[in-house]
Parts: C-alpha cells; structure tokens; sequence
C-alpha cells in the first residue's frame, strides 16, 4: 500500500498556524515571507540550508530592498517559526543573528481641536468607529472586530477579546456613544434576521468556539458590531459568511478626513490611540491606569506618552515665555 503523500512545505506551515491559534494575518505573512527565502535560494529545501543562508537572506532584505527593521524582524520570525515549529529543527545559531530594532519614534499626536475637526469630516460607521478608536482608545482591528456582546452600554464598558499579545481587557465607552452605539446594533440586528432569512452560514468564532458552542455563531451576541455591507468567502474554510468591515476602507476614510479638515501632521487611524493616551495624561490620569486601558504589557511602553504631553513631560516652561 502506497504511504500518504506528504503535505507540502507551505501547507504544513498553514496546518501548524492554525493548531497555534495564529491570526490569518500572521499565517499570510510567515508563508509569504518562507516563499521568499526559498525563491531567494532556487528553491532549495529549507532543511538544506542554515545559517548563511538566513543571513544573506536577511541582509538583503536591509541592504538591497532596503526594508524597515519592522518588515525585517517579521521575515526572521516567520523563518524562525519554520525551523522550529514545522520542521522541528532547533538552530542555536539563530539566537546570535542580529535583529533589526526599530528606532525609537515619538508618535503622531493630534490636538483635541485636530481630533475634532477630523471627526467632523466622518459620518456613518467610519465616525463610529474613529470616535471609538480616540473615545476608547482601541486599534482599529480591536475595533472592527468587535462583538456585540462585547460592548455593554449600561456599564459604559468595552471588552476587547485577545487584542496585542492575544490579551483581553476592557476600557471604558464614551457616553456621547451609548446612542449612536445603540443605533448600530439595531442595524446588526436587521442584518443578522435577513441572513437567517437567507440561510447565511454562522459568523466566524475563533479557534473551537463552533464546535464547543455550535449554535453560538447563529446568536445576535456573536455578531460583529461592524459588519461588512456583503457576505464574503471565508479565506480559511471556504464558507460564504459574513465579516467585519475590511480595515483599509476605514484607513482610506481617516485618511480622506485628514486631509479634508487640514491637518498637516502624518495621521492615520492609530494616531487617534495615540491621542487618546496623550489626552489622558494630560488631564492627570495615572500612568498605570492609562497603561491598563492600552492594554500595554510594560510601562515602559505607555512611557513613550509623557514625551509628546503639552509643555513636555516634566511640564517645564519655557524661559521665553517666563516674565
């Protein structure tokens, strides 16, 4: 009897992406980036390779395609998750490979006049969703994918379920939001009645939520607060389902807004999570509450915040303005 054939590289490298729990981003990034370092070396199996040849790899990402450190750090990790996690192999030489760090940034910040003129250049779903980004301080995938369930507007609370570093934490809701919020959901409901009407697949539910809870994704509590305008095919399973919104029209529509209010700095969607921190400081919150609403694992991080604070973060004041 003829042995099975062995799946190839990059279906193992999916397979072991999805025992791990990884994002579909994550998946699409480390295959993209292992097609590349194989193509770079004439399709040479992996397991024939090492070191020089994740270093020349490397380096020519830095030196000849000039890449961001960032985009660097993200090819190393996805051929570091190939040795290690598909092809079992343990390469301690790895460990002494130099890995690009990304320069330290102070990050763009807009004034509360900024943050206003912009948001009054959005309406519909794309004002909701900014608002939600500045009011609670979320990145726009936290954003896009929450559940209803997820937002209790009595509490005027917001639990965002396995956001950077797969952590949950809550923050809080505007007030000013609770009725455009309430008026969202409404739309989601009439959504979710006509694709039961229409006999639409169950919502997406990460990792055995489906098999665990099968009639969960059938549930109004499961659905995306902001779901796309159309059902689309499921990357993964192939089942016609309906999604979030896609990100990049919301960039597209901060972007535009940017630019329409006149604003000069080099903003886009996560700027409004900058600004919410910033904002927060400045009004005298404690660092480490500020730190708990990110959802930041180390001070350190939301430290970056007191640089950018009106007047500095120590507040000092200018000798040219003493009298």
């Amino acid at each position: 009897m003829e042995a099975p054939r062995q799946p190839r590289l990059l279906d193992q490298v999916r397979e072991r992406c999805r025992v791990k729990h990884y994002s579909l981003r994550t998946e699409q990034a480390y295959t993209h980036w292992i097609r590349r370092y194989i193509l770079f070396h004439g399709k040479r199996h992996p397991r024939d390779m090492g070191a020089p040849q994740v270093e020349a790899f490397l380096t020519h990402l830095a030196v000849q395609e000039d890449v961001a450190p960032s985009t660097q750090n993200q090819a190393l990790a996805g051929i570091l998750f190939l040795y290690r996690d598909v092809l079992g192999i343990e390469l301690p030489w790895l460990d002494g490979v130099t890995r690009a760090k990304k320069p330290p940034r102070l990050p763009v910040v807009l004034n509360r006049d900024e943050v206003r003129a912009l948001l009054a250049q959005l309406d519909g779903v794309n004002w909701l969703l900014a608002s939600l980004m500045y009011g609670s301080g979320l990145r726009l995938m936290e954003a896009l994918r929450l559940r209803v369930k997820d937002v209790d507007l009595e509490r005027r609370e917001v639990t965002v379920r396995e956001g950077k570093g797969g952590k949950d934490r809550r923050t809080m809701l505007p007030g000013t939001l609770v009725e455009p919020l309430t008026r969202q959901r409404e739309k989601v409901a009439a959504i979710h009645a006509l694709d039961r009407d229409n006999n639409l697949a169950a919502v997406y539910l990460p990792h055995a939520l489906s098999r665990k809870y099968p009639n969960a994704g059938k549930e109004l509590a499961w659905q995306f607060l902001f779901p796309a305008s159309q059902p689309g095919i499921d990357p993964r399973s192939g089942i016609r389902r309906r999604h979030h919104l896609h990100e990049s029209a919301v960039q597209r529509a901060i972007k535009g807004a940017v630019r329409a209010a006149g604003i000069l700095k080099p903003a886009s969607s996560h700027t409004l999570r900058h600004s919410f921190a910033t904002h927060l400081l400045e009004d005298g919150y404690d660092i480490r509450t500020v730190q708990e609403l990110l959802g930041h694992s180390d001070v350190r991080t939301t430290q970056i915040y007191t640089h950018v604070l009106n007047r500095g973060g120590l507040a000092v004041r200018s000798p040219l303005d003493g009298g």
